[in-house]
């Protein structure tokens, strides 16, 4: 499976945006923007930082207390 790009999160946050969809931390938007911001650090040592799984790390709340 193709790993997700810089320019792909660019592309995913654009259409986002210009559709009023949720650009909060916790939204598609950013998990997009992270996980290329992964890719990216782990093609720049090497590779060895692939992570498995879903992880989520990173998704926060946007500073909204569940209550």
């Amino acid at each position: 499976m193709p790993q997700m790009t810089k320019e792909d999160s660019s592309r995913i946050q654009s259409t986002q945006a210009k559709g009023g969809n949720d650009m909060t931390s916790g939204g598609f938007a950013a998990r997009a923007q992270g996980a290329a911001d992964r890719n990216t650090n782990a093609a720049a040592a090497g590779g060895n930082n692939v992570q498995s799984g879903d992880n989520n790390s990173g998704a926060g709340t946007g500073g909204c207390d569940k209550k």
